[in-house]
């Protein structure tokens, strides 16, 4: 099964419900940063929180997602869009500890349990949307539970799952965002709320096959879901040679000049996605020749 996301609607619109696989999408991450267990499943809840709201937007929206706690995985930095598309990395992707006292990996240690969580979305006008809340567990889920009820008045609830094989590639990833729309009823709040409860964590569905469908069914009823559409995520970078040849133009002639003087060349790298672009002598000249036209 590839990855992707289902939009839906339940109970004739009084919940809108988002689920996703993103097992693949999380283990190319966890290929290009070479992240240890536990920083791989703190990645891979923020990625996947990141398209599940990316689904959420519409046309050329972006939306980046800053997880700035206080343990020492270090800050997170994850970008996604209405395309599916999602970027991220860590700032000490070898991070990990023991399981915690549930057995499971110890995301809360490594994230820490003060600091922020800071949404951007770039809805293309002059002025950026921000919301920030703090830290409230250091789990992600919660994290984003808190920020959707604080920043963005919307009863939610947000599951997020990764697992890791022994060799530190992905074994299951994915998730679901919950949302009670205005004048839901309290029958209605009580049966989800009890579906989630008894439910198995969200990366052993996966884990199992379950599509981004059937964990909707599992959550809100199969009978009560009407599925919006679908649509595939992946890991993808919009780094380029050019885009960062244009952000060493910026620099001005002083420091290019440094740069073919002191290094014979110039080398950029890209966070999001590990690539590495090399700029010879003759280009870094030629960005001169740029700046002086």
């Amino acid at each position: 099964m590839s990855d992707y996301l289902v939009r839906a609607l339940a109970f004739e619109g009084s919940v809108r419900a988002f689920a996703a696989r993103t097992t693949d999408t999380v283990g190319e991450g966890q290929r290009r940063h070479g992240t240890w267990p536990t920083a791989s499943a703190a990645l891979g809840r923020s990625m996947t929180a990141a398209l599940m709201m990316g689904a959420m937007l519409k046309g050329e929206d972006k939306i980046t997602v800053k997880v700035e706690g206080n343990g020492p995985i270090g800050p997170m930095i994850i970008d996604s869009n209405a395309k599916g598309e999602v970027r991220g990395y860590v700032t000490n992707p070898q991070t990990h500890f023991d399981l915690n006292e549930h057995g499971k990996l110890d995301v809360r240690r490594a994230v820490g349990t003060e600091g922020t969580l800071t949404i951007v979305k770039d809805l293309g006008m002059r002025d950026f949307f921000t919301g920030q809340v703090p830290i409230v567990s250091g789990e992600i889920g919660e994290d984003f539970t808190y920020y959707f009820a604080v920043s963005e008045q919307v009863p939610s609830s947000v599951g997020l799952g990764v697992l890791v094989n022994p060799d530190n590639s992905i074994l299951a990833a994915g998730g679901f965002i919950i949302q009670l729309m205005p004048g839901i009823d309290d029958e209605t709040i009580t049966v989800i709320e009890e579906h989630l409860s008894n439910m198995e964590p969200v990366s052993k569905l996966i884990e199992r096959g379950l599509t981004p469908e059937e964990i909707l069914f599992e959550i809100l009823g199969k009978d009560n879901v009407q599925i919006l559409d679908s649509a595939p995520v992946s890991f993808e970078c919009n780094c380029s040679k050019e885009r960062f040849g244009n952000a060493i133009i910026t620099l001005g002639e002083k420091e290019i000049r440094e740069m073919i003087e002191e290094d014979g060349g110039a080398e950029a790298h890209c966070h999001f996605c590990m690539e590495k672009y090399n700029y010879s002598i003759d280009e870094l000249e030629s960005f001169i020749d740029e700046i002086n036209a």
